[in-house]
């Protein structure tokens, strides 16, 4: 344990298994945007771009829209293992998550996860023959997180600044999926 976390008065580490991981997991990453890095087991520097997960279903797998001729489509399909950034506040909900991912164009599933402002970038509609959907199934994750909120968190940092005392409303752990 580092040195900060030897000076918190309560227990912040929490790992979380099953269940309360994916629940965890859902949590921290619907509605909320990612980076999405890909080539990270090539030995090349990864990739990353901006996505938001259309969907996060009830196994915790991740459901992405993508262009079937992009870059990323080409580099999942030589290294599937990818990595995504989640932040869902800027002092909290933070998230990384290893998995693997694999490419599909099942036409039922891209008229699920549509949703018309999609058409910005698929111009013809959900029926757009460049859409292709990623599927992401997390192995493994990390998170930090706040236990009451933003606004405890908060306090509890002014209060902890003011006696000169560590008092951090943070719990972080593993996601063993």
């Amino acid at each position: 344990m580092d040195s900060i976390n030897k000076n918190q008065p309560e227990d912040n580490f929490e790992n979380l298994q099953g269940n309360e991981a994916w629940k965890k997991l859902k949590e921290m990453t619907e509605g909320v945007s990612c980076f999405f890095c890909s080539n990270i087991k090539t030995g090349l520097p990864f990739s990353t771009r901006p996505m938001s997960p259309q969907k996060v279903d009830d196994n915790g797998d991740m459901w992405f829209l993508s262009a079937n001729d992009s870059h990323k489509n080409a580099e999942i399909a030589q290294d599937p293992m990818v990595q995504l950034l989640f932040q869902g506040s800027k002092y909290s909900d933070f998230l990384t998550v290893y998995g693997i991912a694999e490419i599909t164009e099942d036409k039922e599933k891209i008229k699920e996860l549509w949703e018309p402002i999609l058409k910005t970038w698929f111009t013809e509609g959900e029926d757009d023959p460049r859409i292709s959907v990623i599927k992401v199934s997390p192995t493994q994750g990390y998170y930090w997180d706040n236990k009451h909120g933003n606004a405890v968190a908060f306090v509890k940092q002014l209060v902890g600044a003011a006696i000169g005392k560590t008092l951090d409303d943070s719990i972080e752990g593993k996601l063993e999926v």
